[in-house]
């Protein structure tokens, strides 16, 4: 029944109209160029949201904003020391978001190394009681971890990312349900190799001056919607994220994702209204964990339940050299439909099902949508530029974003299109439960909205 339906819709797919190279190298351009890094709350943000608004108003679109809070993170300064053999030398290191700073002053501290995949397993956390602790693992994935760590009481976090052996303070966040349930102390990225030379040359102590941390701010979700047909019909979604980590101009994570709705409304806003509304969302604030995408499902919770029937995510998939990757939860019949569908186009999606927390479709997953993320790795860790300075231009293909966008456009009209979808609109009932457990675990469960 699926290859039949997707015969009959094969001509349709070929007189879309094409992605535009040119109009998405502009699009990039702007965002990381004229504005540059646009860390959650901050004003470079905020002009990545109007540039947005601006553009998809442009199409024609009922396009508005949607603003909630949330913490930005504002550092004047970083400065990290390492004692070894008895002469104190800098490093470069990178504060958490969500996290505080030290106020300016000194905290320094005995240093000790926990080896976090394995340590957690310690039924004493106690000897981390105020010492500066390198943490081997960039996140924790386990609010009862967090909070052993936390009720240790370090006087402050050193984390590295274990993803990455490389010589650059990656930037990262702490989960901000985490934080405002069990609260936090200075923590800052530090380069892997660094940790290795003070493990290898017997580091004795360190000491963290940080000015600045973070303050109540607001972010936003920019959304344009192309109505249906069907007045209170389905609706079928797509979106990115247009926030970057700490002192990266995030051309491929994440304004490839941005990018990418804008020139998805401009192909759309030439076709004829479909049967189904069509919704593009630029989510703020993902680099926190979602909180965009996690504030949006939240307050459309009911609308969402009602008529969602699916959503289409963009991140980072821009890299030139790697493999394009579908995180899919849902029905196994969506990611068989969008795997076919890019697969008349030559493009070959590598297919993940596991539950995978940490991109904008997860929370719709958690309010029971099937959702998928269309991302780029190019090495098994995911991306060797992730999170850092040099996630400019030069790593980003325009031609592949177009083609990638082509083929997405095809998907999305004919889910749009179609008389009925061609997979249920639901989440099968094991998945749902892992989805729920990840949900009450890293985003706190279903809080109030704002």
């Amino acid at each position: 029944m699926l290859l039949l339906y997707i015969r009959l819709m094969k001509t349709q797919g070929e007189s879309l109209p094409r992605a535009s190279a040119k109009r998405l190298e502009a699009d990039l351009r702007v965002l990381t160029q004229d504005i540059g890094v646009r860390l959650a709350g901050s004003e470079g943000e905020q002009a990545a949201a109007r540039y947005l608004l601006e553009q998809l108003g442009r199409t024609g679109a009922q396009a508005h904003p949607e603003s909630f809070p949330m913490r930005e993170r504002r550092v004047e300064s970083e400065e990290l020391e390492v004692r070894i053999g008895g002469s104190w030398q800098r490093f470069p290191g990178s504060l958490f978001s969500n996290t505080p700073g030290t106020g300016g002053q000194w905290r320094e501290a005995p240093l000790v190394f926990f080896e976090a995949p394995a340590e957690y397993g310690r039924a004493d956390l106690s000897h981390l009681k105020g010492k500066a602790v390198v943490h081997l693992g960039c996140h924790i994935e386990s609010r009862e971890h967090y909070r052993r760590l936390m009720a240790a009481g370090p006087a402050f976090l050193l984390f590295v990312d274990i993803r990455y052996p490389g010589t650059v303070p990656l930037a990262d966040g702490m989960f901000p349900a985490y934080t405002d349930a069990l609260g936090a102390v200075p923590t800052v990225n530090v380069a892997y190799m660094d940790a290795w030379r003070w493990k290898k040359e017997g580091a004795e102590a360190a000491r963290l001056r940080v000015r600045g941390g973070m303050r109540q701010a607001e972010s936003q979700n920019v959304i344009a919607e192309f109505p249906g047909r069907e007045p209170g019909g389905e609706i079928v979604l797509a979106g990115g994220h247009h926030d970057t980590q700490a002192g990266s101009p995030g051309a491929d994570d994440n304004a490839t994702g941005a990018a990418a709705v804008l020139e998805l409304a401009r192909l759309l806003a030439g076709l004829a209204p479909l049967r189904r509304t069509v919704r593009l969302v630029s989510f703020g604030a993902e680099e926190q964990l979602s909180v965009g995408s996690a504030q949006y499902v939240r307050r459309h919770r009911a609308q969402l339940a009602e008529r969602g029937g699916f959503l289409l995510n963009f991140d980072s998939f821009g890299s030139h050299l790697g493999w394009l990757e579908l995180i899919a939860g849902g029905p196994k019949a969506m990611p068989d439909f969008l795997r076919a569908v890019y697969g008349r186009r030559d493009l070959y999606l590598a297919l993940t099902t596991r539950v995978m927390p940490y991109a904008d479709h997860f929370p719709f997953l958690a309010a029971g949508l099937p959702a998928a993320t269309i991302l780029r790795s190019n090495c098994t860790a995911g991306r060797f530029f992730h999170h850092r300075p040099d996630d400019d231009l030069s790593r980003v293909s325009v031609e592949l974003l177009a083609r990638v966008l082509d083929a997405s456009l095809e998907a999305l009209v004919e889910l749009a299109g179609a008389e009925s979808l061609p997979f249920p609109a639901r989440i099968p009932e094991e998945q749902a439960r892992e989805i729920a457990d990840c949900w009450n675990d890293l985003f706190g469960g279903w809080q109030p909205e704002g």
